[in-house]
C-alpha cells in the first residue's frame, strides 16, 4: 500500500472535511460583522433606491406603482438571483486568490482529501453561504415592497442551485486567471455587470441565449416566484437545460482553473504577488 493511500485511509471522511470547510465560511463572517453587515446593508439599501426610484418616477407620469407591479416583482426575482450569485462568484474567485497570496493553495494540492475533494468542500461551502444571503436579503425585500411573491422551497431551492453551479464556473475561470495574471481586480469587478445582463436577458425574444451561464435558471425562477409555476410542472426540456447549463458550466469552469494552475505551477509562480 502507498504512503498517499495509507494517509486517506487515516483521516477522516469527506463530511469532516465539508464540516470543517463550512465552518471556515461561518467564522470569516462572524468574524468580522461590521464587514458583513455592511455589505448586507449596502445590497438592500441598493436595492431599495432603485425600487423607491422607479415607483417615484412612475407616479410622477402618471402611470402609478400597479401599472409596474410586473416589473417590480421581476426586480424583486433578479435582485434575489444577483445577490446570491455575487456571493457564489467573489467568494470563490477572492478565496483561491487569498489562498495563492498566504501560500496555502500549494498545500491544499498535498491535502491527503485530494484537492479536487477540498475544491468540491469549497464550492458546497460557498452555495451554502449564498443560499444564506439570499435567504436573509429576500424577506428584506418582500417585507420593504410589500408584494406577494411564491416562495416554494422546493422549486427555488433546485432551480437557485443549478443557476448558481453555473456561476461558479464562472468564479472558477476567473480565479484560474488571476493564479496566472494575478492582478484582475478591475476585469473581475466587471462580472457583477455581466450578471445582470445575464439575469435581464430576453429569453423569449432569443431563445439561443438561455444556453449561457445563469439565463435559464433566471427565467426560471422568475416563472416560479412570479407564476407560482413548481418544479414538476416546468417541461423537461426546460430543467434538462437549468441542469445542463449549470453542470457543464460548472465543470468546464474548474477544468480552466486546473489547467490555469498548472501552468502557473510550472511557471513557478502560483504564489508570487
Amino acid at each position: 500500500m502507498s504512503h498517499r493511500s495509507a494517509d486517506r485511509d487515516e483521516v477522516a471522511g469527506f463530511p469532516t472535511l465539508l464540516r470543517y470547510v463550512v465552518y471556515k465560511r461561518f467564522l470569516l463572517l462572524v468574524r468580522y460583522p461590521a464587514n458583513t453587515l455592511a455589505q448586507l446593508l449596502s445590497v438592500y439599501l441598493f436595492f431599495a433606491v432603485i425600487f423607491f426610484g422607479g415607483r417615484v418616477a412612475a407616479e410622477s407620469v402618471g402611470a402609478g406603482a400597479g401599472a409596474l407591479a410586473s416589473t417590480f416583482d421581476g426586480l424583486i426575482v433578479g435582485w434575489f438571483l444577483w445577490t446570491m450569485s455575487l456571493t457564489a462568484y467573489f467568494s470563490l474567485a477572492m478565496n483561491i486568490t487569498r489562498e495563492s497570496q498566504w501560500g496555502t493553495l500549494e498545500q491544499l494540492y498535498m491535502s491527503a482529501y485530494g484537492f479536487g475533494a477540498v475544491m468540491v468542500a469549497n464550492v458546497v461551502a460557498l452555495l451554502v453561504e449564498s443560499a444564506l444571503w439570499g435567504a436573509v436579503i429576500l424577506p428584506l425585500m418582500l417585507v420593504t415592497t410589500g408584494r406577494p411573491l411564491t416562495v416554494d422551497l422546493l422549486t427555488v431551492g433546485p432551480v437557485a442551485l443549478f443557476a448558481l453551479l453555473s456561476v461558479v464556473g464562472i468564479g472558477f475561470v476567473f480565479g484560474g486567471l488571476a493564479l496566472v495574471y494575478k492582478r484582475i481586480e478591475n476585469v473581475s469587478q466587471l462580472m457583477q455587470f455581466a450578471l445582470i445582463g445575464l439575469i435581464a436577458a430576453p429569453i423569449a425574444d432569443i431563445p439561443a441565449l438561455r444556453y449561457l451561464p445563469l439565463v435559464q435558471g433566471s427565467a426560471m425562477l422568475q416563472r416560479a416566484m412570479q407564476g407560482g409555476v413548481r418544479l414538476w410542472e416546468f417541461p423537461v426540456a426546460d430543467l434538462v437545460i437549468l441542469a445542463g447549463t449549470g453542470v457543464g458550466y460548472g465543470l468546464a469552469g474548474f477544468y480552466v482553473f486546473s489547467r490555469a494552475s498548472d501552468y502557473a505551477r510550472k511557471k513557478g509562480v502560483m504564489g508570487h504577488y
